[in-house]
């Protein structure tokens, strides 16, 4: 099976340009394309969360995967060696019409990955070093990195305003009531109810008063 792989970051962009050119390539090659794979997707997205995932989950030996440029794979080069390596792996023939590259069971081809391989390599160094240095000129600069100490969180508000959410409870106001109201999660507001105990009691009152109006209206009935 050959598929055509066309991608456009914007829907505004149009890939009639990308088909005419792998159709030729493919005609060239003496090959038909059996099916055509579009998606409009930023080539920064992983290939696992794009059409691009699902379909090499679904190729395998002597398939051919083609694309117009190998940027249209991804814009990193750390994600286009592990597309590559699965298509190496699979037996997958992958193909560009614009650079020429030829990704197959040749060994022209596992020198090539070879190569891209060493150059993602030395990109993810690169990047380590300069983050390293980056971070080394702002501690030297005297910039304290990372969240200091007794910087306001979320919590904080929560803290500064604890008898208005104790008095909000008391009205009987739900936690999800009280989190849309200050803006922000749940998962906040656990660790502030952990740290006071009036809060936790307040919550336990209302919890009380809502199970005995529901067991009078059960009596009642």
């Amino acid at each position: 099976m050959t598929i055509g792989y066309l991608r456009v970051s914007t829907e505004r962009q149009h890939p009639a340009n990308q088909q005419d050119e792998i159709r030729r390539f493919a005609e060239s090659r003496k090959l038909v394309v059996n099916r055509w794979v579009t998606e409009v997707a930023s080539g920064r997205k992983s290939e696992r969360d794009r059409k691009l995932g699902a379909l090499l989950r679904t190729l395998g030996k002597d398939d051919t995967l083609i694309v117009t440029e190998i940027s249209r794979l991804s814009r990193t080069l750390t994600d286009i060696m592990a597309i590559m390596g699965k298509c190496l792996e699979r037996g997958i023939n992958l193909y560009t019409t614009k650079e020429g590259y030829s990704f197959d069971n040749t060994i022209n081809s596992k020198v090539l990955c070879f190569a891209f391989g060493l150059v993602a390599e030395i990109e993810r160094n690169l990047i380590s070093m300069r983050t390293r240095e980056a971070l080394a000129l702002r501690r030297a600069e005297g910039v304290v990195l990372g969240r200091r100490h007794g910087s306001y969180t979320k919590t904080n508000i929560l803290i500064e305003n604890r008898h208005a959410v104790i008095a909000m409870l008391n009205r009987g106001r739900s936690v999800n009531d009280i989190c849309r109201h200050f803006d922000l999660s749940r998962d906040t507001f656990a660790k502030f109810r952990a740290m006071y105990p009036s809060v936790q009691m307040a919550l336990d009152r209302k919890e009380k008063l809502r199970r005995s109006r529901s067991g009078n209206g059960r009596t009642k009935a």
